[in-house]
């Protein structure tokens, strides 16, 4: 690694602001449906400080995760490689080897920890246990506090969180869910809760961007809320765990719905605190952070998704290929760089980390990425923006589907025989309501081969070519 002394560089944006190595925050929610913000159309929920982030900085109104479901789309946002390509390509059960990456894997945090940059991972990571070479440690990160494992990070009062290779033990006290362990580990949830972990994260993230406000860094912030306590569920028909409902304590709404929007306006007070930390610390011009969701909105809290909408104007969520579950409100912030109220309708998705990083970085990016970046919107610099061929994404649980975005228009496939095809046009048809496949065949089949070129059949993940029952 390269002594941060030798890599001085400036990054030249428009406008001819000179800014000195810029530090990334990046932000990601779980399970944060599209529809879910204030500003971006959400209603019942507050999030002041989030549509503040909005007002100051850009939308990306097509933004899109790296899958619909968690450890792939870490796996795309870490790596820079779409889901025919991430070694990760789902949620792999009991076996942690195929949820964890390689050493050969080069992440984000790693090409950054290669320009000088500090790295720090506070939240839910899913790619890699203790004694794996996927875990936080060995892929770039010099320090990692939180979950390793996504089923232990269901339990928002675990008894213990990680912090680097050891276990910070906490006051909580949990009850197992039965015997048998998933992913690799037993969950449960508290009977005793003293210990919030996501008041934990905010907190130690301030800390930590304190300490390091002095050198360039890169903080990784994956928050565990909204997602469901899924255990929490099935045990006691509450997941939606929070320490306390706040302004939604005496609405006529059942403790479901009220614990799901208290955890989103929770996580929103939160984010406030960091941006206002950045302007206290005078560092914010000199900081994109970028907010986002892993995937589409769960509705296994046992709370009323229809309450609230979480999808917005996009069908599905959480597991489907339709825009709810991809499609991610997604906010970039970055005073005197980002112009106020900005707005992008370009389609973008988590792999273009990889891309944006570098160049901010001044850092070549690595051969073989599905990457390009987003930074010439965030400077105004349109006319030096890529844009993608395409975008794809696979989906492995109970029926094998693929889905695939070129511009306006989007094609989902249900098995590899093309039994069921969908064809949408985006530009009129966001519900993705009215199928176009029978209309346009040419352009399905053009779509469909770009399938076929994206998806590199991997040993870890099966693709059966017919649809499954």
């Amino acid at each position: 690694m390269l002594s941060p002394k030798f890599l001085p560089y400036f990054i030249l944006l428009s406008g001819s602001f000179l800014h000195a190595k810029t530090n990334i925050i990046f932000i990601m929610a779980d399970d944060l449906g599209y529809g879910d913000l204030g500003c971006f159309g959400q209603k019942l929920i507050k999030t002041p400080e989030l549509d503040r982030m909005a007002k100051e900085g850009m939308k990306f109104t097509r933004f899109y995760s790296g899958s619909t479901v968690c450890a792939p789309s870490r796996s795309v946002l870490m790596t820079g490689q779409h889901m025919g390509h991430t070694h990760v390509r789902g949620n792999a059960g009991g076996d942690m080897m195929r949820q964890s990456l390689r050493d050969e894997d080069i992440t984000v945090a790693e090409k950054l920890k290669e320009s000088g940059y500090s790295t720090a991972l506070i939240g839910k990571w899913g790619l890699g246990e203790v004694g794996q070479q996927g875990h936080p440690l060995n892929q770039g990160f010099d320090y990692f506090y939180g979950y390793l494992n996504q089923v232990h990070a269901h339990n928002f009062y675990p008894e213990f969180l990680w912090r680097n290779h050891s276990k910070h033990i906490l006051n909580n006290v949990v009850k197992p869910a039965g015997t048998s362990a998933r992913a690799g580990f037993i969950g449960g949830a508290a009977t005793k809760r003293v210990e919030y972990s996501h008041d934990l994260f905010a907190t130690e993230a301030i800390s930590w961007i304190e300490k390091n406000k002095d050198n360039p860094f890169f903080l990784y912030l994956p928050l565990t809320i909204p997602h469901a306590n899924n255990e929490g569920s099935r045990m006691f028909g509450d997941g939606a765990e929070v320490p306390d409902y706040g302004m939604y304590e005496n609405k006529d709404w059942p403790k479901q719905d009220k614990g799901q929007a208290a955890m989103i306006s929770r996580m929103d007070k939160d984010v406030g605190r960091i941006l206002n930390l950045l302007t206290k610390l005078k560092i914010a011009e000199n900081t994109l952070v970028i907010f986002t969701s892993d995937n589409g909105p769960h509705d296994e809290a046992k709370h009323n998704p229809e309450r609230f909408n979480p999808s917005g104007p996009l069908r599905g969520m959480k597991r489907n290929l339709t825009e709810g579950g991809i499609r991610v409100p997604t906010i970039a912030w970055w005073p005197k760089t980002i112009e106020a109220n900005g707005e992008s309708d370009q389609p973008f998705y988590f792999g273009d980390l990889m891309a944006t990083s570098c160049e901010i970085a001044s850092s070549k990016k690595p051969v073989g990425m599905d990457s390009i970046s987003f930074l010439p919107p965030l400077s105004g610099d349109l006319n030096k923006q890529d844009s993608h061929q395409y975008i794809y994404w696979e989906f492995y649980e109970r029926t094998f589907r693929q889905a695939v975005v070129m511009k306006e228009w989007k094609l989902i496939r249900s098995g590899m025989n093309n039994s069921t095809i969908e064809l949408y046009d985006l530009s009129r048809d966001i519900h993705e309501d009215k199928n176009l496949a029978s209309e346009h065949p040419a352009l399905a089949q053009r779509l469909i081969s770009y399938m076929e070129e994206a998806h590199i059949p991997h040993p870890n993940w099966k693709t059966p070519r017919t649809t499954q029952k």
